[in-house]
């Protein structure tokens, strides 16, 4: 029996030895003579000297030389043998011969101790013979680029450079030293190559799209939130809840005494209760003080108009930020009251509040005036901080049988976003009651209604008009933004001057973009008030220009 030097394996036989040190020890440690590459088998490298260094020269009988880096040695009776001999010598093991190189490696082979057993038989060695005559079966490695397939990943490396050499130099760009790495995941990109790169860059657009929806509807969401709160469509309640919170942090901060917010609170129910206006942001007369006023005082203007009594209200702290279209819906009531046109059909003789007026308006709604603006509200205004509009207006005064139109002005018709159409159209209407065609006098206070003023974010009160010597127009407006304490200044001869400044407009000073009027026209009859529900289906403001 023998033993390995090199690796200490022992009891092997002769042949058994040969077959180890042509296995174990020299086809796996082959090396290229032409470059660094190493470890590899006999097959291997014979593939990699024919296709890699194929510019090197050599004749059928005198290949390069590929020596084993490692030698062994052996106590054995025979005399030394080259590996050549061993594989001579094994008629049962035979080698493929390659005509591109040859191994020669020198291994000296002693036995340990002369072998006692001449009469083995054959089927001992039958093993490690099958195993140099039938090799396992490898493991195969595709090319990406071709239909070719490769016994070693080494092969497969060597062959896609070909290929990659060769599309480069197609290409006409310089050649790329690609490390195995690198050399790898080429191939692997280029194994997906069109249509793997199709479906990724789908697939990435797919997500692309995908994010920018999601973000969009982010947005969405935002910006509904911000409109919702805007308009008074939360969750925060109405009239009652804001009033109660801003009493109690008046508390808290020692602004009210707890008694006073107890008697506050029991007014508020109980004009909750009866749906009248507690009237403690009115202001009576204003309308006689400011005739009184052009009368005696102001004498640069040329005509004043003047609408019919109007009392003037303002927002509360219940109704702070988003009550103004209620609240000049109550100084249009409250003329309305006091003309003998429109007082008959109003069964409410007193103004109804803010939580009553939004009441009426989810009635007008049940009547079928302006469905486009019950979807809006989702049918409830009631116990909301909901603004409203022109549209909203229109719709109170047709369930209260009062004819009404909405004028638009949608456009500026003036130098600088101005609109001095609007400003003839209101003296238009306030001068229609001189129908002699002689010269009006100087002050004519009128029985005509005030008019509803809606822009972006806040309305007001048309209540008069001002015409000056040089011709210029200045409407008298009264704005519920404006406190009790200021309001009442005009009816004190000593403020009046300086209160007026508040409620006169120049053309310089409406500068919105759009503003609409409601003007109140007459008295519906049952027949025209149904045929006024039917129109407000598709409800439309009259443009001008």
């Amino acid at each position: 029996m023998l033993t390995c030097e090199i690796c200490g394996e022992e009891n092997l036989m002769e042949e058994d030895m040969k077959t180890h040190l042509l296995l174990s020890h020299l086809e796996n440690d082959m090396h290229c003579p032409l470059c660094s590459l190493s470890g590899v088998s006999y097959d291997e490298l014979c593939f990699h000297i024919s296709s890699a260094h194929p510019e090197t020269p050599h004749k059928e009988h005198h290949t390069p030389v590929i020596t084993s880096t490692s030698s062994c040695s052996a106590r054995t009776n025979t005399e030394p043998q080259t590996v050549a001999n061993v594989l001579s010598s094994q008629p049962c093991m035979p080698v493929d011969s390659c005509d591109t190189a040859s191994v020669v490696a020198t291994h000296s082979v002693q036995p340990k101790q002369k072998n006692t057993f001449p009469g083995v038989k054959p089927e001992h060695n039958k093993p490690k013979q099958k195993r140099l005559s039938s090799p396992t079966e490898e493991k195969l490695f595709p090319c990406p680029m071709c239909a070719l397939v490769c016994s070693s990943c080494f092969i497969l490396q060597e062959h896609v450079e070909l290929h990659l050499q060769e599309q480069i130099s197609a290409e006409g760009s310089p050649l790329e030293v690609c490390s195995p790495a690198t050399t790898s995941l080429s191939a692997r990109s280029l194994s997906g190559s069109p249509g793997s790169d199709l479906k990724l860059a789908r697939q990435l657009q797919q997500e692309e799209e995908q994010r920018r929806r999601q973000e969009e509807a982010q947005q969405e969401r935002v910006e509904f939130k911000k409109l919702q709160r805007q308009f008074g469509l939360d969750s925060r309640g109405g009239y009652s809840r804001q009033m109660e919170r801003t009493m109690e942090r008046a508390v808290s901060r020692g602004l009210m005494a707890p008694t006073e917010f107890h008697c506050k609170r029991a007014e508020m129910m109980e004009s909750l209760a009866s749906g009248v206006d507690d009237g403690s942001t009115r202001t009576q007369g204003v309308l006689r003080a400011l005739y009184e006023y052009y009368q005696n005082d102001c004498r640069d203007s040329v005509h004043v108009w003047l609408s019919a009594d109007t009392d003037h209200y303002c927002s509360s702290v219940g109704d702070k930020g988003w009550g103004c279209g209620y609240r000049n819906f109550q100084m249009l009531l409250s003329s309305l009251h006091r003309i003998d046109m429109y007082a008959p059909i109003l069964q409410e003789k007193a103004v109804p509040g803010i939580p009553q007026v939004q009441r009426m308006m989810e009635g007008a709604w049940k009547e079928g005036i302006d469905p486009q603006g019950a979807s809006h509200f989702n049918q409830r205004l009631h116990g909301t901080q909901a603004w409203i509009g022109a549209t909203e207006i229109f719709s109170l005064l047709t369930c209260l049988g009062i004819s009404a139109c909405i004028n638009d002005f949608h456009q500026p018709t003036g130098p600088g976003d101005t609109h001095p159409l609007l400003f003839e159209w209101v003296k238009q209407y306030f001068s229609q009651t001189n129908k002699s065609g002689r010269l009006p006098p100087r002050i004519i206070h009128t029985s005509l209604p005030p008019l509803y003023l809606q822009h972006q974010g806040h309305s007001r009160s048309i209540v008069g008009l001002e015409q000056k010597k040089n011709g210029s127009l200045c409407l008298l407006l009264l704005d519920p933004g404006s406190s009790v304490s200021n309001t009442r200044k005009l009816l004190s001869k000593d403020t009046v001057s300086t209160a007026i400044r508040q409620v006169r407009k120049f053309p310089g000073s409406l500068k919105h973009k759009q503003y609409q009027v409601v003007v109140v026209r007459g008295v519906l009859s049952a027949e025209e008030r149904q045929i006024s529900i039917m129109n407000s289906r598709t409800l439309c403001a009259e443009k001008i220009p």
